[in-house]
């Protein structure tokens, strides 16, 4: 391992030892945005050497089940996924992968540029997922890591016009200079949608086609749903809460498809494409790097969950 990325997961895990369903219940090596140099290969590997550069995806389906078979391998219920209890992750000096998860990169792509293809993916596959192309006006809902690859993600797919929301007008100064044509700061209030909304159709100038909540909270969703035009779509990227109170109905009216986003499935090569043509610059939003002694992973670690201008903080081993 050469470079890995914390995600906001990691930090979950570190602080109350469990995610959702996903519980540590004995030590774990956590991480899973990577890319490292290939140091042995199996014998039956032919697409790498000794030597290569690569990005990892950090995800091995199971492969027998209806949903592998149908290529949806990234809801495969067997999963063995970095970092997630019970399988170990990658903040390691050394890992086993299998060969086909692993991914060359070129002269031009470095590997910390090669660890952010984990969450470029999840964007490239909410673009999919909300068929993005340059007849799709787009906001996005969180300026946070997720947020700002979907940005770069959807600008990458031809959006004519892109939105970013947060809470965090620091967060959506960033937006801007990453190229969002407008930014809307909204509060936490659920009695300010209505005008929330208004604002951000001004700020669009447009109808919105597509909305991606990168956040995953009753607000945001709420928003999402009450913005988007009748016929468009709203991708749930991020999962803040397992549950949300949201105007299921008055959506439904409108035909708005809500559409769900997990992982990536297939993104690798398109990712490294993006990067390798400068299609898509990830480099801005590395904000902090610390090396692998047991004192910088801590302040990594610190940095990551406590620092509000921390976007992604990244290992070099």
């Amino acid at each position: 391992m050469k470079a890995v990325g914390i995600c906001g997961s990691d930090v979950h895990f570190l602080k109350a030892l469990r995610l959702a369903d996903y519980v540590v219940k004995e030590p774990m090596v956590i991480g899973h945005e990577c890319a490292g140099i290939i140091e042995e290969t199996g014998s039956e590997v032919k697409n790498l050497v000794p030597g290569d550069r690569v990005a990892l995806e950090p995800g091995i389906g199971c492969w027998r089940c209806d949903l592998c078979k149908e290529g949806r391998y990234n809801i495969c219920p067997d999963m063995k996924f970095f970092g997630l209890p019970p399988f170990h992750g990658s903040l390691a000096r050394q890992i086993v992968h299998p060969a086909y998860l692993c991914f060359k990169l070129p002269d031009n792509v470095s590997l910390e540029e090669g660890a952010l293809c984990e969450p470029l993916s999840v964007a490239v596959h909410a673009c999919r997922r909300g068929n993005i192309s340059p007849e799709t006006n787009v906001l996005v809902m969180g300026a946070g890591p997720i947020g700002l690859v979907t940005l770069l993600a959807a600008r990458a797919f031809g959006a004519p016009r892109i939105v970013t929301v947060d809470v965090d007008g620091n967060r959506l100064s960033v937006a801007k200079e990453l190229g969002a044509d407008g930014v809307v700061e909204v509060s936490t209030n659920m009695q300010d949608i209505p005008k929330e909304v208004e604002t951000i159709c001004n700020v669009m100038g447009a109808k919105v086609d597509v909305s991606f909540d990168c956040a995953g909270l009753s607000k945001t969703m709420s928003t999402a749903l009450s913005v988007t035009r009748a016929g468009g779509k709203v991708c749930l990227v991020g999962l803040g809460h397992n549950e949300m109170t949201v105007p299921l109905t008055p959506a439904a009216a409108r035909e708005v498809d809500v559409i769900g986003v997990f992982r990536y499935k297939n993104t690798w090569p398109l990712c490294i494409e993006l990067l390798r043509s400068g299609k898509m610059d990830v480099k801005p939003l590395i904000t902090h790097r610390f090396g692998f002694s047991q004192k910088e992973i801590e302040e990594a670690f610190e940095t990551s969950a406590g620092d509000g201008n921390a976007i992604k903080v990244m290992f070099n081993l």
